[in-house]
């Protein structure tokens, strides 16, 4: 009783500290400017009739979406089901972490520490992954699985490792391949026969050379439109981001020795090595293919491997403070060395939510303002319209309009040029609306005039200051809207 308890407390420890050091849960924010409205297009299909080819094109490749509209019954269900979803891959992810240390043979008092490291939210460098999110994303919820196989590997239970690295691609596939080829190295090294490793270097070198060959190539004007996402390109990588992913490989390396020196290694603990040297390994292969613009190792940001050694690292790290430098200088450093961790992201936590974002700790909705007030009354107009706005007005004024009014809009610039990594005609799309929306801001009568015709908007979203002639729908201290029809 008192045991379930404990970890029932620590798991709600995790989720408020890991939250507040991420800024706070909420809403609409960031990557969901497109679940949000990917999701909503499956519980209603009337919804999005001119953005439905955009959203579509990463919903027909992912299972999960299908998976989590299934617990709701309507848009509106939405920010509750997104709320519920968050808080499962939160406490999946403690749950994971736990058992994964446990497995390592660490002390209670190391899986501890894990879950303390794990709330310290920070950025994997230009890879456009961070280690945890302060909203609902179907990568975090695939992360959180994918560990959990990990885990099993180090007990070598193979079998069950695989069909959870499965199960975390039927959630999020890009994620969920990571831990299945992490796995699948680890089942190679395993089983250790000269005819299996022939047959997986075969295989591995006929992919590349059939990508290499015969792959769709991405031409000028599709990349052009993917330059902002900095992230895809890892040969353009700063040298601080090459120096800092390049360090995880070695440093697992130095502590998996130490394990070893000390004969604490779990049974399956070199399979795990093994299949994260290989992970590394795909990293490598992937870059000339991205070079030479090989559209699918472009889709599949290899280099987000890297968030995975991230998260073996911070648990390796765990079981070093506590379970090998605190244990040399007496195990009385556990308990101050633990309360430092919780101090420090306690502090943090609240740093970043009350003082430098300034927000809620759970906001579960769109925050109430002129914009949001303008969406919702969009939101009450017929679903067939249209709406030209900022292109970066998610940016600018919090949510996107596909989010707040659950309209088609004409362009949302940063989450429209993601969904071009998939398809050319979106990259297409997003660069002909890039350019033909520059300087939205200013546009006069004769602009907006243009555009609404060229793009067929019915209504024009913009702020008071940008004072048109056009018939007024609706209007607030801040925003109007303009009928166009």
């Amino acid at each position: 009783m008192r045991a379930g308890i404990a970890a029932a407390a620590g798991a709600a420890l995790f989720v408020i500290l890991a939250t507040a050091n991420s800024g706070g849960y909420r809403y609409g924010i960031s990557d969901q400017a497109f679940h949000v409205p990917a999701m909503a297009h499956l519980l209603d299909g009337t919804l999005f009739p001119r953005d439905a080819v955009l959203l579509t094109a990463q919903t027909s490749r992912t299972l999960g979406y299908h998976l989590f509209a299934a617990f709701a019954r309507m848009p509106a269900d939405l920010p509750l089901v997104f709320a519920l979803l968050y808080l499962v891959g939160a406490v999946g992810l403690a749950v994971a972490a736990w058992f994964y240390c446990r497995a390592l043979g660490g002390s209670a008092w190391a899986s501890a520490a894990a879950l303390a490291l794990l709330t310290f939210r920070h950025r994997i460098a230009r890879t456009g992954a961070n280690s945890i999110e302060g909203y609902f994303n179907p990568r975090m919820l695939a992360f959180a699985v994918g560990i959990a196989a990990l885990a099993f590997v180090l007990k070598r239970r193979l079998g069950i490792a695989f069909l959870l690295a499965i199960a975390a691609g039927v959630v999020h596939p890009t994620t969920g391949l990571w831990f299945v080829a992490v796995v699948g190295a680890a089942v190679v090294v395993a089983l250790n026969r000269p005819a299996i490793w022939f047959a997986t270097a075969a295989a591995v070198t006929a992919a590349f050379v059939w990508l290499a060959v015969t792959g769709t190539r991405m031409d000028e004007t599709w990349r052009s439109v993917l330059l902002e996402k900095d992230y895809l390109f890892s040969l353009q990588w700063p040298a601080y981001a090459w120096a800092l992913n390049l360090l995880y490989l070695p440093l697992l390396a130095v502590i998996y020795r130490r394990r070893r020196e000390l004969n604490v290694l779990a049974a399956g603990e070199p399979l795990l090595l093994a299949g994260l040297a290989a992970l590394f390994a795909g990293f490598l292969l992937s870059l000339p293919l991205t070079a030479w613009n090989v559209a699918l190792a472009v889709q599949l940001q290899v280099n987000r491997i890297f968030w995975v050694l991230d998260a073996a690292l911070v648990l390796y790290l765990a079981w070093w403070l506590m379970d090998d430098v605190s244990v040399l200088r007496r195990r009385a450093w556990r308990t101050p060395a633990l309360a430092a961790l919780l101090l420090l992201s306690a502090v943090r936590g609240f740093y970043v939510v009350a003082i430098e974002t300034k927000r809620p700790l759970v906001q579960t909705s769109l925050p109430a303002g002129d914009w949001t007030d303008a969406l919702t009354w969009l939101r009450q107009q017929p679903t067939s319209w249209h709406v030209l706005a900022d292109p970066g007005h998610a940016a600018k004024f919090g949510a996107s309009v596909r989010v707040g009014a659950l309209r088609d809009t004409v362009l949302e610039q940063s989450k429209d040029a993601g969904a071009a990594i998939y398809e050319r005609n979106i990259a297409v799309r997003v660069e002909e609306r890039r350019q033909a929306l520059s300087g939205f801001e200013s546009f006069g009568d004769d602009q907006i005039r243009t555009a609404a015709r060229r793009f067929s908007a019915d209504v024009a979203l913009v702020n008071r200051a940008q004072q048109l002639s056009f018939p007024v729908l609706y209007q607030n201290q801040r925003f109007v809207v303009y009928d166009l029809r």
